[in-house]
């Protein structure tokens, strides 16, 4: 099962997956989408690669890495999060709501569209 993980509780799912490596938010939006409205690291590094070219740069990601996936609202990124479970990633979450709930519950300075 993947964690759904509210960007209000990100903060605590990322102090207890920690001792796995230093976590990732992975953002699986496309790079029209990251000029309207983007995150910053804080706590976590942050790298950005499209759902749809996951797969063949999925050697740019540790399986033994914490990843929590972001996208819009939720459903892409879930996909994302499936998809490195079954190719052996071990601490995965999805960021329940996306940029969208991010904007609204941790920083409205975030444009939501």
């Amino acid at each position: 099962m993947i964690a759904q993980v509210r960007p209000s509780q990100l903060t605590e799912w990322l102090e207890t997956v920690r001792g796995h490596g230093e976590p990732l938010v992975l953002d699986v939006r496309e790079p029209a989408e990251l000029r309207v409205a983007s995150v910053k690291a804080n706590g976590f590094e942050l790298v950005s690669i499209p759902m749809g070219v996951i797969p063949p740069r999925l050697d740019e990601l540790d399986p033994g890495q914490p990843i929590a996936c972001l996208c819009h609202h939720g459903a892409r990124s879930m996909q994302v999060a499936t998809f490195l479970r079954a190719k052996g990633f071990a601490h995965v979450a999805n960021i329940a709501g996306g940029i969208n709930a991010w904007s609204a519950e941790l920083d409205p300075s975030i444009p939501r569209y």
